[in-house]
């Protein structure tokens, strides 16, 4: 319920600015595929360099663009199968380099070997809790379920890192970053447990 309201208040702040990018000709794929860059290099410029604060602020300021595109596509009529694959492959890119900048980090001048196991295993994780959805689907069943879908990820691992740039203890980083590894591992089995469901019902 949450979620959907954030949905909706995120929709009423983006619309005048998806009204004035079409305005200028400006297509929901460009301002995906330039999201998506501004993420990764937020995230692939700022973390490796310790620099936690600008870069989940470069970051969250791209990933707004997750939410304005799909407003543009709906506002302009032109949504589309290739819009709603090229915006989900592109989140896969952005969620990497978002968690592959903590990994590149710790695994080096930040020497915390830990720290970059639990990112890892967060960016491992993620990209299966996604698999197993497109993986349903292309199978023609559902997995729509889990405590962990990408965008409480996102804004969980940016505003946690953000503190952390800000000062606030690394130890809240080490937290959020196990919570959001277990909680990703279990909405993987939370899916696979519905696909199965569905496919016995199915057979």
């Amino acid at each position: 319920m949450l979620n959907r309201y954030a949905r909706a208040f995120a929709t009423k702040l983006l619309t005048p600015v998806a009204r004035l990018f079409l305005k200028l000709g400006i297509s929901p794929d460009i301002v995906t595929i330039v999201g998506t860059l501004g993420v990764c290099l937020g995230a692939l410029i700022f973390y490796p360099r310790h620099e936690f604060f600008w870069g989940s602020l470069v970051c969250a300021v791209f990933a707004l663009s997750d939410s304005l595109d799909g407003v543009m596509a709906r506002l302009s009529g032109r949504s589309t199968k290739w819009g709603a694959y090229l915006d989900s492959t592109l989140d896969r890119v952005a969620d990497s380099a978002i968690f592959g900048g903590l990994v590149l980090w710790y695994s080096g001048g930040g020497s915390r070997p830990y720290l970059a196991a639990l990112a890892l295993a967060c960016l491992i994780l993620g990209s299966v809790v996604s698999y197993a959805k497109a993986r349903a689907e292309g199978l023609g069943m559902t997995a729509n379920v889990g405590i962990a879908d990408r965008a409480k990820r996102v804004v969980v691992v940016l505003l946690a890192t953000g503190l952390v740039g800000l000062g606030v203890p690394e130890v809240l980083l080490t937290v959020v970053l196990a919570l959001l590894a277990l909680a990703s591992l279990i909405t993987v089995v939370q899916r696979m447990l519905e696909v199965r469901r569905q496919a016995f019902t199915a057979a």
